[in-house]
């Protein structure tokens, strides 16, 4: 990445007077500052300044962007930085992210001005990615240190990092080494300047030796203080998802709008019906539109009594519940072809209260549509006129009325709002179907529907369908139609091999989402050595990367193999090896998701408008929002309002959504409350006095990396 660094020599007092802003040193008869709830991010398009904007964004942190590389970008001087309101300074960003510790040419005014904010208001700023040397409070890496490579190095949290900035974290953070010929981080491990005032809070040993250099600390100087990173990483990279709340934390000392936690939901679809099986000869599988009409013998995969205690048992194990998405045809069907007995269905019936149950459909139709299944690809049906032939309202409400009446009748948990489609039919599916079957909206209406689920791999984005709205699914990919470990690898292998290997060619077909395997994978270990480590990753970077959304399995991977297990082990005891027990994944219900979703949209776009006006004045924190705009934000534990606890408490701090009643919004802060210290300590005030500035909105951030998705993310 290219970088310019430069060393600016500072007369302070001098300086502030000069560029305009106040003198640290202040009186006691001064007003207290007011720090607005925003941070700069000062980009050079790199991929850590993206991070942490990418970071900011997701949790609804207000951010101001200047794009170093835009020629009619805003100059950063006194005026930019700070100004008064009602006679009361305002300091206009509670924190400042630099590409690194000075990317600005040699005498540059917008560093000085930067310092002598910095200085004056005592705003943190965070070097995004630069290397170690005195100027950052280190020993140049370069003869008493490392420079290089460090994927796969094993790291730790210090004592100080425990305690201060990353206390959420258990103790270690493994960086990523996802090829041996791909190099993934590069970093500079080095040791702190003798007499510096530098903590560090992550490190790792330097080659060679027993010492431990640093790769993120802090560094006190100059009335300032920085936090140092030393290694360069992206958005995506785990190393950085677990450091990117320790960041925010540390840039606003914990105070700050947005939040953000680590959500991790399985929905296990078709309960109760049985999936058709992927023939290893046919490559395709009898009973679906994937074969050939009449080709080969379905041989359904459905679970049994001894499936369900297992999955009870690992529940309890894990502190987690499964959402099963059931069809109670299956259950119809089986009783009528078994004298009238399903073990199944009478076990998950009387253990009813151990999981959330979702509306699936009675039988699973595809509710687009009408498909025509005489051709492989299937097409859609067509009426005289050429018009597409679509399944009928009615139809769709019997599945969804029958299916919802039988649940009732069994006595299932069931909150009747939500609904999952057969193959989240009704809505758009490309090629063949380009918009949703029109009949779709009239029919949720019809039947009460307010969450609809869809497939993220083809409909990320949450809409309104009619009544409901939408929540995005993430496919895991351990295929519907395998119970056995076998047949997994073996279609893996049919989809993501060359035709030279015997493959489908659908990856030499569609470069640009799948990326073929170099040889086919062995089908005894393939499953274990391959897909579970890449399934485990994937999955595991969603729920780091504060995304509600859930994931969902089928009832096939439950069951003779039980492949699912090896893959969720993996997301969860890796997740409790990496976080403390107050940082705990959050397992929420369907509906529950969508309302997370839908305010986290309502918010952003108050943001994004400018309606949001957020700043701290002592031990008080006023928020000013759109009436009916539901306010999101992380405090000290201990924060109140209106007499009241404010939030929940997770990784350390409490944060929570709350409607605001009365405007403006006033949080009170525990005295002990982290605060922005001026070079005299902690400032205090009693009041708050001025009325709330509308702030520049927040700058959409251009991606500056290319999501490196592998290849069976998503299908």
């Amino acid at each position: 990445m290219k970088r310019t660094i430069r060393t600016t020599a500072l007369v302070v007092g001098t300086l502030m007077a000069t560029i305009g802003l106040p003198v640290a040193t202040a009186q006691a008869d001064d007003p207290v500052p007011r720090v607005d709830l925003r941070v700069l991010v000062v980009s050079d398009g790199g991929p850590s300044t993206d991070a942490i904007a990418a970071e900011l964004e997701d949790a609804g942190t207000p951010y101001t962007e200047v794009d170093l590389n835009d020629s009619g970008r805003a100059a950063i001087d006194a005026g930019f930085l700070a100004d008064t309101v009602d006679g009361r300074p305002r300091a206009k960003y509670q924190a400042v992210v630099l590409p690194n510790d000075n990317p600005f040419p040699t005498g540059s005014a917008e560093m000085a001005a930067l310092v002598a904010y910095e200085q004056a208001y005592s705003i943190p700023q965070v070097d995004a990615y630069t290397y170690a040397r005195p100027q950052v409070g280190l020993n140049a890496a370069v003869g008493t240190g490392y420079a290089g490579s460090v994927d796969g190095v094993p790291t730790e949290v210090t004592q100080a990092g425990k305690a201060g900035p990353f206390r959420y974290l258990e103790g270690t953070v493994p960086f990523e080494d996802n090829s041996p010929t791909v190099g993934e981080s590069y970093a500079y491990l080095s040791t702190p300047v003798t007499g510096a005032d530098f903590t560090p809070y992550i490190q790792a040993t330097i080659p060679g030796s027993t010492t431990k250099g640093s790769l993120v600390g802090e560094y006190r100087h100059d009335g300032r203080r920085e936090l140092v990173v030393t290694f360069v990483y992206n958005r995506y990279q785990q190393q950085y998802r677990l450091l990117a709340r320790g960041i925010v934390e540390w840039m606003t000392g914990g105070v700050h709008l947005g939040a953000d936690r680590n959500y991790f939901a399985v929905h296990v679809d078709d309960v109760f019906a049985a999936d058709d099986r992927w023939d290893t000869v046919l490559n395709c599988t009898p009973g679906d539109v994937d074969c050939q009409p009449g080709a080969g013998t379905p041989d359904p995969v459905r679970m049994v009594p001894a499936d369900v205690d297992h999955a009870i048992g690992w529940q309890n194990s894990h502190d987690f519940t499964f959402d099963l998405a059931y069809n109670a045809s299956g259950s119809a069907d089986h009783r009528e072809d078994n004298g009238g007995q399903d073990l199944l269905a009478d076990k998950l019936i009387a253990d009813r209260g151990r999981f959330r149950w979702i509306n699936h459909t009675y039988t699973h139709a595809f509710l687009g549509c009408v498909q025509d299944i005489s051709v492989v690809p299937w097409k859609c049906a067509t009426n005289t006129d050429g018009s597409t032939r679509w399944v009928s309202r009615n139809e769709i409400v019997d599945e969804i009325a029958t299916n919802q009446a039988w649940g009732v009748a069994a006595g299932l948990p069931l909150i009747q709002g939500e609904l999952v489609t057969g193959e989240h039919s009704g809505l758009k599916v490309t090629p063949q179907q380009p918009v949703d079957n029109p009949n779709l909206a009239l029919a949720l209406a019809d039947t009460g529907i307010q969450w609809l689920g869809s497939d993220n791999s083809r409909d990320p984005v949450q809409r309104q369908v009619g009544p409901a709205t939408t929540i995005s699914r993430y496919p895991m990919n351990i295929f519907y139609n395998a119970g056995r470990a076998t047949e997994q690898v073996d279609e893996y292998n049919w989809l993501y091999t060359s035709r030279a290997q015997g493959g489908s060619g659908i990856c030499e077909d569609n470069p640009a989402t799948t990326t073929c395997l170099a040889a086919p994978l062995d089908v005894a270990t393939g499953y274990t050595d391959y897909i579970v480590p890449l399934e485990t990753r994937i999955a595991l970077g969603h729920v780091l990367s504060n995304d509600p959304r859930p994931h969902f399995i089928h009832q096939a991977n439950l069951s003779e193999d039980r492949i699912a297990y090896p893959v969720l082990d993996g997301v969860l005891d890796g997740y409790d090896d990496l976080f403390t027990a107050d940082t705990p994944v959050v397992n929420l219900r369907m509906k529950d998701i969508g309302t997370e979703m839908q305010r986290r949209t309502a918010w952003r776009a108050a943001v994004d408008a400018g309606q949001v006006t957020a700043y701290r004045i002592d031990d008080s924190v006023t928020v000013q929002a759109p009436e009916g705009v539901a306010i999101t934000a992380t405090m000290p534990a201990g924060t109140r309002h209106g007499g009241s606890a404010f939030g929940s408490s997770y990784a350390g701090r409490v944060s929570g959504w709350t409607t605001a009643g009365v405007l403006p919004y006033t949080l009170d802060l525990p005295t002990s409350a982290d605060a922005p210290a001026t070079t005299d300590g902690p400032y205090r005030t009693p009041a708050v006095t001025g009325a709330p500035t509308a702030t520049a909105p927040r700058t959409k951030v251009p991606s500056g990396v290319v999501a490196q998705v592998p290849h069976s993310a998503e299908r």
